[in-house]
């Protein structure tokens, strides 16, 4: 007799046994089941269900509720039937919409842009701002000059001029200027093989002649220090403070690099760091806007400008700052990149912004910025002044005594930058120039001199940033704000973050190409965006798959994907390194491949599959946020564009050649002569098959580099349109929350 068969012998015999190993056949995350609770409801699924836009309607039906009586009440004051127009001052009809940007006045919007150097402040119906140092003087034991090493830094004192900088900078002063010499002779420009000993010689025996007081006619009125009291002061009044006064003073930048200054000897606390930046703020409202009254600055609203890639803790301060320090109306913030387009009247550019100790450039499309493309560089104006003040003393400079701590030093060599540095090699050659030392308490003196390619080399810096001294860049970077974390997890980071900056940074070190989860994709760089981002094109099941093989999803296949068909055993490729292979900021990766994307964030083969080759749990987000920020983020000044505009127009031919055509530098480095045709030449040799497309230029209509960002600002608040306003009303309630509602990108 036959035994009776088991459930699985029938199958196994009918072909319907189970013959896999239970592992998941796709990488594509399970969908869990719909919480039946919650599907049939539509709570906070509604705008009208959210404070903040129900505040707005609000006011809007009140503006609505209040046209109809006046209307009523100029009915029955004519007794006409016909309602007559309402007017303004000049007697023309007023707009029907006029009321509808909650009845704000351009002269009752102030507009605030600070940088680490300068801070732009005014009115919206001000053609121009007012720039000040950003900086404040406040009474101090020991002044800058004395608490910190003089800059340049001097690694050799008891030496020739020529020496005291190391070895290692004067063998690269000496090629970057037989360089130069190549360059200029394939130009077929003349140039003297003794011109470096001419402006030596000539330096080493200049002498400096002594000019009294009366005889200057442009000497400088020096601030005067009450006795009695111990005040503090800002802007120029503090640079202009003599160093030997009674008492002493020191200055504080409260923003350097674009971000907090949080470096040990400045700053001990935070409340000290948000009380120099609030002062600064409030001293030019009341000296330079003529605000005098605080009781005035409750009617006035307030545009505040932000970097492209800021710090969430920033955005709060100076939101908590705004409306609960100053009691303004309401505040707006905007980027800087977006206010720059907006200044100039383009919809589409790539921003390249060339401020005093950052540079920054982001695409901008269609009035947003392109999030994965925005960069932020450490390095900007400040550097190059420093690196052509190093230089002339390396030449025999005859003020050999020039330290940028010294508040009169600092402002002389801001001066001698702007007048003499150039990008144009027709302006190199040996010349005499002079400039007038002028020093509290002591006569004038006028020292000349002689340069020659120090003028040009200086600014190489921006094509080669191991020029500058970065070495205190980082210093005290996170030591008191801490940075911002997500909400529901605490341990997640929420600041945001571009796949643009990270390969910069993933090029100074490669450690960062293995994402936090353990994975590395094909060409070096993570694909890391802001938390809890949907990708900008959710129906892009290739990108979001290798996204996901990259740590962002936790249901991976473990096991690996065969290769595609006709392809052989694809070679793992090591970190992105510029310029390697003959790239040029894209991916490295094989070219026409399936697998292939644009920018150079995605794989260029199989992914890893996890726990075979790397550590799933080797870091957490927020141990990878930590080494993110202890990379200093710099690269030279063409290879970041091309990096920022690949990433932007992510393999679109269309985009990219329109970002290309579409270069805007702005900033104080804009004005350099000669920049942007050099820049341009640059790009086109890294770029040969774009040549013909590349166009780099500065703001339209002769308009100031410096201004442009804060012009956009005052056209950006002066619209009807947007709806970013953040009152009182909204604070009260939901504080910092209020952000994400508010903001026109996403926070």
């Amino acid at each position: 007799m036959v035994g009776k068969k088991s459930g699985k012998a029938l199958l196994r015999e009918e072909g319907l046994a189970r013959t896999d190993n239970n592992m998941k056949q796709t990488s594509w995350p399970d969908v869990g089941m719909i919480n039946q609770k919650n599907y049939y409801t539509d709570y906070m699924k509604r705008d009208e269900q959210i404070l903040s836009f129900r505040l707005r309607d609000d006011d809007n039906r009140e503006k609505m509720i209040k046209s109809a009586k006046d209307k009523d009440r100029a009915l029955a004051r004519t007794g006409d039937t016909d309602v007559p127009l309402a007017t303004n001052g000049d007697g023309e009809v007023e707009d029907e919409e006029a009321g509808v940007n909650d009845g704000i006045d351009a002269s009752k919007m102030i507009i605030i842009h600070p940088g680490s150097q300068n801070l732009r402040i005014g009115f919206a119906n001000n053609a121009l701002p007012k720039s000040i140092p950003m900086t404040i003087a406040c009474p101090w034991p020991l002044t800058e000059s004395e608490e910190y090493e003089a800059r340049p830094k001097r690694q050799k004192l008891d030496t020739s001029p020529d020496q005291q900088f190391g070895e290692e900078f004067s063998k690269k002063f000496a090629k970057l200027s037989n360089d130069l010499k190549l360059d200029m002779r394939a130009n077929k420009r003349k140039v003297l093989p003794n011109s470096k000993e001419l402006v030596v010689n000539y330096n080493r025996r200049t002498e400096p002649e002594k000019i009294l007081e009366h005889n200057d006619g442009m000497r400088i009125e020096w601030t005067e220090i009450p006795k009695d009291e111990r005040a503090d002061f800002c802007g120029m009044k503090a640079l202009r403070i003599p160093d030997d006064s009674t008492p002493k003073y020191r200055l504080f930048w409260p923003i350097q690099s674009g971000v907090f200054n949080e470096h040990p000897k400045d700053h001990q606390t935070r409340d000290h760091l948000f009380n120099d930046l609030e002062t600064i703020i409030e001293s030019a409202l009341r000296n330079e806007l003529g605000l005098t009254s605080s009781r005035e600055w409750e009617e006035y609203s307030c545009v505040w400008v932000i970097p492209d890639l800021y710090d969430k803790r920033y955005v709060e301060q100076v939101l908590d700052m705004c409306l609960a320090s100053f009691e303004f109306k309401q505040i707006a913030f905007m980027q800087e990149s977006l206010a720059a387009t907006y200044g100039a009247g383009y919809s589409s550019a790539c921003i390249v912004d060339i401020g005093a100790q950052k540079t920054s450039m982001c695409c901008v499309e269609d009035g947003m910025c392109i999030e994965d493309s925005r960069i932020n560089l450490k390095f900007g104006g400040y550097d190059v002044t420093e690196t052509f003040i190093k230089m002339m003393l390396a030449d025999h400079f005859p003020y050999q005594d020039i330290n940028l701590k010294r508040r009169y030093d600092f402002l002389l060599a801001e001066e001698l930058k702007i007048n003499f540095c150039t990008m144009n090699q027709a302006d190199i050659s040996v010349q005499l120039y002079n400039f007038h030392l002028r020093v509290p308490n002591q006569p004038t003196r006028k020292y000349q001199f002689k340069c020659y390619d120090e003028v040009i080399l200086a600014l190489m810096g921006f094509f080669d940033p191991s020029l500058f001294d970065n070495s205190e860049k980082l210093a005290g970077r996170r030591r008191l704000l801490d940075r911002s974390y997500n909400t529901y997890d605490a341990d997640t980071p929420d600041d945001p973050t571009s796949s643009a900056q990270l390969e910069i940074l993933t090029s100074i070190k490669p450690s960062l190409a293995t994402t936090a989860n353990g994975f590395s994709n094909g060409n070096g760089t993570a694909d890391i965006g802001t938390p809890s981002k949907e990708k900008p094109n959710p129906l892009n099941f290739l990108s979001r798959m290798d996204s996901e093989a990259n740590g962002a999803s936790r249901v991976t296949s473990a096991a690996a994907s065969p290769a595609p068909e006709g392809t052989s055993t694809p070679v793992p490729s090591g970190p992105f390194v510029f310029g390697a292979n003959g790239t040029n900021g894209g991916s490295p990766g094989p070219s026409g491949g399936m697998f292939q994307f644009g920018g150079g964030s995605h794989n260029s083969g199989t992914p890893i599959p996890t726990g075979m080759f790397v550590d799933q749990h080797a870091r957490t987000q927020k141990d990878f946020a930590i080494e993110r920020d202890s990379v200093l983020p710099i690269a030279p000044l063409d290879t970041a564009i091309i990096t920022c505009i690949t990433h932007a127009a992510k393999s679109d031919d269309k985009k990219l050649r329109d970002f290309f055509g579409g270069i805007m530098v702005i900033g104080g480095g804009a004005k350099t002569p000669g920049l942007g045709p050099y820049l341009e030449e640059k790009l086109k040799a890294r770029r040969p098959d774009l040549a013909d497309k590349i166009l780099v230029g500065t703001s339209p209509r002769e308009m100031d580099g410096q201004v442009v960002v804060w012009k956009g600002a005052s056209v950006y608040g002066r619209m009807r349109t947007h709806e970013s306003w953040i009152g009182q009303h909204e604070y009260e309630r939901l504080r910092s929350r209020a952000l994400y509602h508010k903001l026109i990108w996403h926070y």
